[in-house]
C-alpha cells in the first residue's frame, strides 16, 4: 500500500482560486489555479474540479484557506467578503464529493502555518502576521500554535486605529482595513487627485524624487498600519511581525518612514517570504497535521462501537455495496437484487426518512448529520445479524471518507464485500433529480443541488473494494447477469 504522505492545499481568493498538491515537508508538487467568483456554488464546483485534477492515492486530506471568519474546530465559515461561503457547508460538501477528509481555516492562519514551516518565520515561536491585500487579514501564533480563542481570534485587520473613521464592513469604525488595505490605498490615491492607474511602485519612485504628494499618500497608508502593528505587539509580545499578502512587501517598505510609536513595544517587522504560495502550502500542511496528530481531527464522527450481543467468533458476514451518487439508479438496482436473491436490503433513506418525517424536516446540514447517523445505524444492524448473513446496502459510499466505511465493516464483522457501481451522465442525473424534487422530504437538497450533482458525476468513482460489477443505468438493467455474478462472487 502506498503511504499517504501528501495533501491538497487550496487558497480561496477574491480574484483567484489556487490549489496545489503538497508534500509532507511543504514542497509544492503540482499547482493549478482558476478564476474566483462571488457565487459560492460556482466556487465550490471549481474547487472540486481542481481537487479532482490534483488527487492521487498518496493524498491523505484536503485543507482550505477561506477569507473571513472561520470556526476551524467546527469546520464552518461564519462570514466572508467577496467570496462569502458562510451559506455553504464547505468542508462537508467537499468531503462528500471527494471521499477525503477536509479541514478549513482562515486563509491568514494557513499562510502563517506555511511561513513558520518554510518561510519568513522559520526559527521563531511567537509571531504576529498581517496580510495586506484587497483587505487586511491577520494571524497570531504562540509557541508555534495558531491562536484561535473561542473561534476566530487573530482578525487583526479589525484593530481600530481611528474611532471617528470610516465604517468598516465588520460594523465598527476606523478599522485598519479601512485605512491601510489595498482598497484603502486606492482611495488615498484618488483623494490626493491622482488617477487610479497610479501603482504603488510609481508612488515609491515619485517619493524618492521628492514628490510631497506621493509621500503624503504613503504616510496616510502606512501610519495607521504602524499603529495597528504597535497594538498587536503590545498585546502579544511576539518575536516577529510578518507582513504578507500581495502588498506585504510594499507595506514593509512604506513603514520605513513610519517608525514605531512607543519604545516599550518593539518587535522586528519583516516581509513574508512565500508570496502567493503561502496559502496553499499552509492549507496542505494543516490538513496533514490534522490527519497525523489525532484520530478525531476529522469533523466527521467516528462510528460507534457495536455491542457484542449477537456476535459470533467468526461472524463471516458479507455485504453487497450498491454504490452510486444521488439519482444514479442504485435504489432500483438494490431492490431488484434483494427481491431476486432474498437478501435483506438496508438503504440510507429508508432509515433516515422516518426521522425527517417525525422531526418535520430540517436544513441541509441537519440532513447530512442525520445521514451519517443513519449510515452508522445500517452497520449496527449488520453487526447484530447472525453469522453468515448477506446484506444489500444502498448508499453513496463516497459521501464520507473511505476509512469511515472500513471502520464500520470491521466493527460489523463483514469479511467480504462485492460492489455494484451505478452511474449515468450528469445531464441525465440532473433531469432525474429535477423530476423527483416534489417527492423529497424537507431537509433533502433542493434544485440548488443540481449543478453540484452534475459536477459530482464527472469525478465520482467506485470504491473498487473487492469484486466490482459496473451498471450503466441509462441501459436496461440485466438483473440475470448481476445475480449470476453475485452467486459466484458471494456464494451462500
Amino acid at each position: 500500500m502506498r503511504q499517504k504522505s501528501m495533501a491538497i492545499g487550496i487558497d480561496i481568493g477574491g480574484t483567484n482560486l489556487r490549489a496545489a498538491r503538497i508534500s509532507a515537508t511543504g514542497e509544492i508538487l503540482k499547482r493549478i489555479s482558476e478564476k474566483s467568483a462571488p457565487d459560492p456554488e460556482l466556487v465550490l464546483g471549481r474547487i472540486a474540479d481542481m481537487v479532482h485534477q490534483l488527487d492521487t492515492p498518496e493524498v491523505a486530506a484536503i485543507g482550505i484557506g477561506v477569507p473571513g471568519r472561520v470556526d476551524a474546530r467546527r469546520g464552518t465559515v461564519l462570514s466572508g467578503g467577496y467570496v462569502d461561503l458562510a451559506s455553504v457547508a464547505l468542508a462537508q460538501r467537499l468531503e462528500s464529493m471527494t471521499g477525503k477528509p477536509v479541514i478549513i481555516d482562515n486563509d491568514c492562519n494557513m499562510a502563517l502555518t506555511a511561513e513558520m514551516a518554510r518561510g519568513g518565520a522559520v526559527g521563531h515561536d511567537n509571531i504576529v502576521m498581517f496580510t495586506i491585500g484587497t483587505g487586511i487579514g491577520g494571524a497570531v501564533a504562540e509557541a508555534r500554535r495558531i491562536v484561535r480563542g473561542k473561534a476566530t481570534a487573530g482578525q487583526l485587520g479589525h484593530i481600530a486605529v481611528d474611532v471617528n473613521g470610516e465604517i468598516c464592513k465588520c460594523g465598527r469604525r476606523g478599522c485598519v482595513e479601512t485605512t491601510s488595505s489595498g482598497t484603502a490605498l486606492g482611495r488615498h490615491i484618488i483623494s490626493a487627485g491622482l488617477g487610479p492607474e497610479i501603482t504603488i511602485d510609481q508612488l515609491f519612485a515619485r517619493d524618492a524624487a521628492g514628490d510631497a504628494l506621493a509621500r503624503g499618500i504613503l504616510d496616510a497608508w502606512a501610519r495607521p498600519l504602524r499603529a495597528a502593528i504597535d497594538t498587536a505587539v503590545a498585546m502579544f509580545n511576539p518575536d516577529l511581525v510578518l507582513l504578507g499578502g500581495g502588498l506585504g512587501g510594499a507595506a514593509h517598505r512604506a513603514l520605513a518612514n513610519a517608525p514605531a510609536l512607543a519604545p516599550w513595544y518593539q518587535a522586528p517587522v519583516q516581509p513574508a517570504l512565500l508570496g502567493d504560495d503561502a496559502g496553499v502550502i499552509g492549507a496542505g500542511l494543516q490538513a496533514l497535521a490534522a490527519e497525523t496528530t489525532a484520530p478525531h481531527a476529522s469533523p466527521l464522527p467516528q462510528p460507534p462501537a457495536l455491542p457484542s450481543r449477537g456476535r459470533s467468533a467468526v461472524p463471516n458476514r458479507r455485504a453487497v455495496l450498491v454504490n452510486g451518487i444521488p439519482a444514479s439508479g442504485k435504489s432500483t438496482v438494490s431492490r431488484g437484487i434483494a427481491k431476486r436473491m432474498g437478501w435483506p436490503l438496508l438503504a440510507l433513506d429508508t432509515i433516515k426518512n422516518p426521522f425527517l418525517e417525525g422531526l418535520g424536516g430540517g436544513d441541509r446540514e441537519f440532513n447530512r448529520t442525520l445521514g451519517r447517523a443513519s449510515y452508522a445505524a445500517i452497520w449496527s444492524l449488520v453487526g447484530e445479524a447472525p453469522a453468515g448473513s448477506i446484506f444489500v446496502v444502498d448508499a453513496w459510499f463516497g459521501f464520507q471518507p473511505r476509512q469511515v466505511l472500513e471502520d464500520h465493516l470491521k466493527r460489523a464483522g463483514v469479511v467480504k464485500t462485492a460492489e455494484i457501481w451505478c452511474h449515468a451522465p450528469g445531464d441525465i442525473l440532473a433531469e432525474r433529480y429535477r423530476v423527483r424534487l416534489d417527492q423529497r422530504l424537507p431537509g433533502h437538497p433542493g434544485a440548488a443541488y443540481i449543478p453540484e450533482l452534475i459536477e459530482l458525476a464527472k469525478r465520482a468513482e467506485p470504491l473498487r473494494r473487492g469484486p466490482l460489477f459496473d451498471v450503466d443505468t441509462t441501459q436496461p438493467i440485466d438483473f440475470d447477469a448481476i445475480t449470476a455474478w453475485l452467486r459466484t462472487t458471494l456464494p451462500s
